[in-house]
């Protein structure tokens, strides 16, 4: 099949399946099956212009709160009830933005974006700042009123650099290599049961609050995993007390051009774009893992955004792969800079000590959390 009748073909199947989730879409709405809908907002990022801020309308999935003490089936119930969405395509959505309103229409897959012209200085508070937003169309009887607060943050102070992490087998354990291994994670624990690597939580802390001990650096989270993972996501960073940021995540369906949209290097590479070209005077710290293309990625970021990154972190996770990353090791440094290969949190908090990103606590906080970490899932 040519290049030209393969991506007729995706469009065709494209189509077909847009139609085919209108019909049920419409006989879930006449069967009573949509008895709720619930708009997903997704943090967002402002600087001193512009606001983004995303999201998607879709039937409520009445997922609750995870808690320790929820059974492998409840945890398989839930992530069934994330994967099985019902979207509410092309409705009107508005956002109250700092006493102003915006409005916006949801894609052909629920999905939407804000992005607002807005002088952020006049923007008082803290540097995590709330948008109401409300669908304003009518789906189904008895609708009443659909509302959500979304959360931005508008980085503020005497900023020291910005860190953009990866999130599977950077933050936690996946087992990415191994299908068998990732798919029982992902569906079997929850925010709880699935534990980051030991000392994460207090390295990220750290730099947060860089050089000045002031919690000022923004994060921002990159990943291949699908949107319908965002909430288990962020009740996750949340549970484990990980320094909140904006997650980027990826649709993994089937689009026009391709058969899952979005590459995991292409969808990185976008995300990681968008955020260095939001923030042009803000150098950044990139940590990602040895199991995937993280090493190649961020050589091609350090390529096109000279000077911009400060160091790349690889998490070593695997010994297969370490002529990959030395390779791209040395590539890298032909651009003045390091890719370091680290082995756990206490060797990346070194570095950062020694390059006095990070205050010389750290290293006491980081040991002292890993040790409580590592001796919990003895």
């Amino acid at each position: 099949m040519t290049a030209k009748k393969g991506k007729l073909f995706l469009t065709i199947i494209y189509e077909i399946k847009l139609k085919v989730n209108q019909v049920i879409l419409w006989i879930s709405i006449k069967l009573g099956l949509v008895s709720s809908i619930m708009i997903v907002p997704y943090q967002g990022f402002g600087n001193q212009k512009e606001l983004y801020l995303a999201g998607r309308v879709i039937r409520n999935n009445r997922i609750n709160k995870s808690t320790p003490k929820d059974s492998i089936w409840q945890n398989i119930d839930k992530m069934f009830r994330r994967f099985n969405t019902v979207v509410i395509p092309h409705v009107q959505v508005k956002a109250l933005i700092a006493g102003q309103e915006f409005f916006t229409k949801t894609n052909e897959e629920g999905y939407f974006e804000f992005k607002v012209a807005i002088d952020t200085s006049k923007i008082s508070g803290s540097r995590w700042q709330n948008v109401e937003i409300n669908l304003v169309d009518q789906i189904i009887k008895g609708q009443g009123s659909v509302t959500a607060i979304g959360k931005v943050v508008i980085p503020k102070g005497t900023l020291d650099f910005g860190v953009i992490s990866d999130i599977d087998d950077t933050v936690i354990p996946t087992g990415a290599m191994r299908l068998t291994e990732m798919l029982k994670t992902t569906f079997a624990k929850n925010a709880y049961s699935r534990v980051p690597f030991a000392g994460v939580s207090a390295l990220y802390k750290a730099l947060e609050k860089g050089r000045d001990g002031l919690e000022s650096n923004p994060f921002f989270y990159v990943s291949s995993s699908p949107w319908n993972l965002y909430d288990f996501l962020t009740e996750l960073l949340e549970v484990h007390a990980i320094p909140k940021g904006p997650l980027m995540l990826r649709d993994i369906g089937l689009s026009r051009t391709e058969l899952i949209a979005g590459s995991h290097e292409a969808h990185k590479l976008e995300q990681i774009r968008k955020i260095l070209l939001f923030y042009p005077h803000l150098s950044f710290l990139l940590f990602g893992d040895s199991g995937q293309d993280d090493p190649e990625i961020y050589l091609q970021i350090v390529k096109e955004f000279p000077g911009r990154i400060l160091k790349v972190f690889i998490r070593d996770i695997h010994a297969s792969r370490h002529e990959f990353v030395k390779q791209k090791s040395k590539e890298i440094a032909q651009y003045g800079v390091e890719m370091q290969l680290v082995e756990d949190t206490i060797a990346a908090t070194r570095i950062a000590i020694e390059n006095g990103w990070i205050l010389p606590d750290g290293l006491e906080n980081v040991a002292v959390e890993k040790a409580i970490n590592e001796k919990a899932i003895e």
